[in-house]
């Protein structure tokens, strides 16, 4: 701005001066700097909302049984995880649906069932990219990869929260292993088979809840999570 107002009161400046200004190419530099303050803007509001996340992820601050909103959890695991989620130069975005119940708040370790969010949802991602990779963009494009997470007050005084991708699925062997110690269908060094079997120890034994999975070839993944609202701990 001062610099407008500058040459709006002087319109004809110096020859030292306009040598100068045609040295830094003044009029580039002035729509440049516009745009380098509003991607420095969206990087700083970016980099906040990852902060957030990942405090809320870990909760570390809060080892005990809280209450707790449980979306939050999902939405930092998804903030946390976006990198992987978002367009790539060899196939579109993956997308989430998100089709959340009015949940209650819900008595639970935070961080740690964060950790079952972040474990499932990987594993989902990693299936989806998998599959991926033998298709073209344009057929991605058309029948995109999509993660969906419903959550819900189930009848017994619980909530449910359920993980579906549209991936390739499992066969029935895989299905049954999945969360046995070890287990995993991951080439060497891409996975050490106790994701899952940590997420169904913290489930079950930490929230007294259940954790199971559907899945058949062709049709996709879905892992429930049930865990009651109050906690069994307390």
């Amino acid at each position: 701005m001062l610099v407008h107002l500058y040459q709006q009161s002087y319109p004809h400046p110096t020859a030292p001066v306009q040598e100068c200004l045609e040295e830094i190419e003044l009029p580039f530099l002035s729509e440049d700097l516009t745009k380098v303050m509003q991607s420095m803007r969206v990087g700083t509001n970016r980099i906040r909302e990852i902060v957030l996340s990942l405090r809320n992820f870990s909760r570390l601050d809060e080892a005990e049984v809280k209450d707790v909103n449980i979306h939050e959890g999902i939405d930092s695991t998804l903030t946390i995880l976006h990198n992987r989620l978002k367009t790539r130069a060899e196939r579109p975005e993956i997308q989430t649906i998100k089709d959340y119940g009015n949940l209650p708040l819900v008595e639970c370790y935070a961080g740690q069932l964060n950790q079952v969010f972040m474990n499932i949802i990987s594993n989902a991602i990693d299936a989806l990219e998998e599959r991926d990779r033998q298709r073209l963009y344009k057929d991605i494009e058309s029948n995109p990869s999509t993660i969906s997470i419903r959550t819900e007050v189930t009848p017994n005084n619980g909530i449910g929260i359920y993980i579906t991708d549209n991936g390739p699925g499992m066969q029935e062997q895989v299905r049954k292993r999945i969360f046995d110690p070890f287990f995993t269908t991951k080439p060497v060094g891409k996975g050490t088979g106790l994701g899952l079997s940590i997420s169904y120890q913290i489930v079950t034994e930490k929230h007294g809840g259940k954790l199971w999975c559907n899945s058949s070839p062709g049709q996709g993944t879905q892992f429930i999570i049930e865990i009651p609202i109050k906690s069994l701990k307390t």
